[in-house]
């Protein structure tokens, strides 16, 4: 039973009411199969299963075979789940014919768009599905088990490490999930043969989210070629495991803007563990993750609501930076983060920057540890940290206006 209430929940159902089907994706643990346990399926495959996967793998004819009986004897549509289909990407083939004949429906989920890819459905069925992509928990979707927001930074939002109740037992797990699964699986598909380095990679790469990323240093570093490391943040983009954040560049001054991306672990406990930071030590470093945490939260509910946004960045050459800035088609909306409870003036002045550089941004937001909102001035409205979320009912609502 699935304890907490995803929010792609209900858009995945009323897909499939009008006879869509579904390609739901993310990360390893992020609760994809839990999520299709709430859903009626005519059909089950699990390609996690070998047995299963090796049948359909050397008897694709089979599944036609099988949904075409189905069909006959419930005299619909079925409606077939098949779990961490990237184990079999040529099976996509047979599907887009089955879905094309209306033989079934689908909610196909997988873990790695890089071995979708590679087995030819790179176009992933366009027109054909509805395409979902399911992050860790967002704070809406606790409910009323939300964490503090210290272990949210440094245990993160994985579905399974928050039902556990055990710290240790937490901290077990997601070193299980770093070891078994970053180490093992991700070293086998970037194929490297120097388990120490890439072990190393990992460490900085979790490290170093969060910041301007430099290959050419990281390569240094560690002793390997730019374009390995930049092979290898391929890889972790492709397998759902970062997120690239560019840079906001559009200027109608001078001004000399960051060209770098950055990136985001996609959950702060797999960073940790990662990166071997399994204990806040400063308020710097507070600052740091808890910037990161409001990173993901952003991205987070800007996916499961199918919102028209993008997250960036915005830092000159001089260090003037707002931590993040909401795109959408006809609004920006910078958010500044901090780790204070009492913000003051000196916490906006780059906000103040901001809104002055592009003023007709209507909006903007400091999100820190303040127990209520209030407004530093007209324009700039503070929020403590769990109502992050009211940063998209402002926009929507000036976007409506």
């Amino acid at each position: 039973m699935n304890i907490f209430k995803r929010a792609l929940e209900k858009p995945i159902q009323k897909a499939l009411s009008n006879q869509k089907s579904v390609l739901l994706l993310g990360a390893r643990q992020t609760g994809k199969t839990t999520l299709c346990e709430s859903l009626f399926f005519d059909l089950k495959l699990n390609f996690s299963e070998v047995k299963t996967r090796q049948l359909y793998e050397q008897y694709p004819e089979r599944l036609q075979q099988e949904l075409e009986k189905i069909k006959q004897d419930i005299k619909k549509m079925p409606c077939v789940l098949i779990d961490e289909v990237q184990k079999n990407p040529e099976l996509l083939d047979l599907v887009q014919f089955l879905i094309d004949q209306k033989t079934a429906q689908f909610v196909l989920t997988g873990s790695s768009v890089r071995k979708l890819r590679r087995g030819g459905g790179v176009n992933l069925l366009p027109g054909r599905v509805i395409h979902f992509e399911l992050d860790p928990l967002s704070l809406s979707e606790y409910g009323d088990r939300k964490p503090s927001l210290e272990s949210l930074m440094l245990e993160g939002s994985l579905p399974g490490i928050r039902l556990i109740e055990d710290e240790e037992v937490r901290q077990w797990t997601l070193e299980s999930y770093v070891s078994a699964y970053l180490e093992e699986e991700i070293r086998e598909e970037a194929q490297a043969r120097d388990l120490g380095k890439f072990g190393r990679f990992l460490e900085l790469a979790a490290s170093e989210s969060g910041y301007l990323m430099n290959f050419s240093k990281l390569a240094s570093e560690i002793g390997l070629s730019v374009q390995t490391i930049s092979n290898y943040f391929e890889i972790l983009e492709d397998s759902l495991l970062i997120h690239r954040i560019e840079p906001f560049l559009d200027t109608k001054t001078r001004r000399q803007l960051s060209k770098a991306p950055k990136y985001l672990l996609f959950d702060l406990g797999v960073r940790s563990m990662a990166s071997k930071e399994k204990l806040i030590g400063s308020n710097e470093q507070r600052g740091r993750l808890f910037e990161q945490w409001a990173g993901l939260e952003l991205i987070r509910n800007i996916r499961m609501n199918r919102r028209p946004l993008k997250v960036h960045y915005w830092r000159d050459k001089n260090g003037i930076e707002v931590d993040w800035v909401l795109k959408g088609s006809q609004q920006l909306t910078p958010i500044e983060i901090k780790w204070t409870e009492n913000p003051t003036e000196a916490d906006i002045k780059h906000l103040k920057i901001f809104l002055k550089e592009y003023p007709d941004s209507e909006k903007a937001f400091l999100i820190c540890n303040a127990p209520r909102a209030f407004e530093l001035n007209e324009k700039i409205l503070v929020l403590p940290w769990h109502e992050i979320s009211q940063v998209f009912a402002e926009k929507i609502k000036d976007d409506q206006e």
